[in-house]
């Protein structure tokens, strides 16, 4: 079998050098965090050392990390714990977001974008106009999954806060690929997960303001300050604390996110060269340095990412938190492409571990996958310069 060149990062990174050691380490801890023994005592302290590891991550204090089971429970803890009565959506969020908020009683509407994916802001301030006898919630992406695409997270902060909403920020995709300031931005709630920045799955957290109120998803004992229930997955706390330290060390080097932007922009330049149909979406605004959504149009995305798969190249199209389904992407249609480029758009992205060896098999693929079509416009790849 081939080994994958991996380039999948925006659905699971893997795990960073050191957290399988965190995690094995946690493992053998007995003790319950909640008990009063040593062995308790032992295992809250490594709890509590990674909450303060997080914390450094985003830019706040430990006592405002609340630890859940993933990015999309912080999510559903965010928009049904604060218990608003109207929800402002963009039209690009995560199913996470979408799903909770139109199945809750009350208000929703979205948020339109842009045709790079960047939230309307006249059409966020409308709205609020619209809703301002109702306690609002505004819930807005900080980098979309599909598309990296950056929004403008003070702006929307600034006008959310100014209408006397409260602004849930989906820090998801953001975390560890660029640098976060949580108490500085003013948000009152934002969500980020661990397996998205090489930490085990299984495990997210909920930042919140200290005075912002929220009700528990699941209710019971009073762990993580009485707003989940049940006792602590101390391994995957670990491996997100080892993560979250070893990404902010990145962050703060600043030469990894480089050479990532230069590897995307090498991967972009070539495939352009190459495939002068092909559309880079959302390539006119700013987005992560690890993340490119390709549309091939006349493809049908599904195709394409199997095609890469059986050339030992992993990509994606979409989101990867449906059952492994390849479904048309809602971002894209948010975006108003053209059907043919938006039912045709692969992602790729990458991380830290990946290589020049990653980007150009990438680019080798993608002659021999399009190829096949006899009515591809593909031209020879060029090769890179030594």
């Amino acid at each position: 079998m081939t080994l994958s060149h991996y380039l999948d990062y925006n659905a699971t990174a893997p795990i960073r050098p050191g957290v399988g050691e965190a995690v094995a380490d946690a493992l053998v801890l007995t003790g319950n965090p909640s008990s009063v023994h040593e062995c308790g005592r032992r295992a809250r302290a490594c709890v509590e050392e990674a909450r303060a590891q997080v914390a450094a991550l985003v830019g706040t204090v430990p006592a405002n990390v609340v630890f859940t089971g993933s990015g999309s429970e912080a999510n559903n803890l965010a928009l049904s714990g604060s218990r608003p009565t109207c929800i402002l959506a963009s039209a690009i969020e995560h199913p996470s977001i979408l799903r909770p908020a139109a199945e809750r009683p009350g208000g929703f509407a979205l948020i339109p974008v842009d045709s790079n994916g960047v939230v309307d802001l006249g059409a966020l301030k409308e709205l609020l106009t619209e809703n301002s006898d109702s306690l609002v919630l505004v819930t807005v992406m900080m980098a979309n999954n599909e598309t990296g695409v950056l929004q403008p997270s003070e702006k929307l902060v600034d006008i959310a806060k100014g209408a006397g909403a409260i602004i849930h920020i989906d820090a998801v995709q953001a975390a560890g690929r660029i640098p976060l300031a949580f108490d500085e931005l003013g948000a009152d709630l934002m969500s980020i997960s661990a397996h998205k920045l090489g930490g085990p799955k299984g495990v997210g957290a909920l930042i919140k303001r200290a005075e912002t109120v929220l009700a528990p998803l699941i209710a019971g004992g009073g762990q993580e300050s009485n707003l989940r229930a049940g006792t602590e997955n101390i391994p995957g706390i670990a491996g997100f604390g080892s993560a979250a330290q070893a990404a902010l060390a990145e962050l703060a080097d600043g030469a990894e996110i480089e050479r990532q932007h230069a590897l995307r922009d090498q991967l972009e330049a070539t495939i352009m060269a190459a495939i002068p149909a092909a559309v880079v979406v959302g390539g006119q605004g700013l987005r992560l340095a690890n993340t490119s959504c390709i549309a091939f149009p006349g493809f049908a995305a599904e195709t394409l990412v199997i095609g890469f798969d059986l050339e030992g190249v992993a990509i994606s199209a979409g989101s990867a938190c449906s059952s492994g389904k390849v479904e048309a992407s809602h971002v894209l249609a948010a975006m108003d492409l053209e059907p043919g480029i938006a039912s045709s758009a692969i992602r790729v992205s990458l991380g830290f571990a990946t290589t020049v060896d990653d980007i150009e098999a990438f680019t080798t693929a993608c002659r021999a996958v399009l190829g096949r079509n006899a009515g591809a416009d593909v031209v020879d790849t060029p090769r890179q310069p030594a």
